[in-house]
C-alpha cells in the first residue's frame, strides 16, 4: 500500500479521500436511521447525524468530482 501511495497522483489521493468521506457519510446515514427507529423517542441523543451526513457527502462528492476527470484521462 505504501508503494502505491508513493507513486499515486494527486487525483488518486483526492479520489481516496473522497471515497473515505462518502464512507463516513454512509455511516452517519445508518446512524441517523437507527436513531429515528428508536423505541423510546425521548432518548434520542445529541449527535447531529443529518448535518454530519450532509457535510461529509458534499465534501466527498466534491473531492470525487475534482478527481474523476483526471483519473479518466490517464
Amino acid at each position: 500500500m505504501h508503494e502505491f501511495l508513493t507513486f499515486a497522483s494527486d487525483a488518486d489521493i483526492l479520489a481516496m479521500w473522497g471515497v473515505a468521506f462518502l464512507g463516513l457519510a454512509a455511516f452517519t446515514l445508518i446512524m441517523d436511521r437507527r436513531r429515528n427507529r428508536r423505541a423510546r423517542i425521548d432518548r434520542i441523543g445529541w449527535m447531529p447525524w443529518t448535518g454530519l451526513f450532509l457535510t461529509f457527502a458534499v465534501i466527498g462528492g466534491g473531492l470525487l468530482a475534482v478527481a474523476i476527470p483526471s483519473i479518466l484521462r490517464a
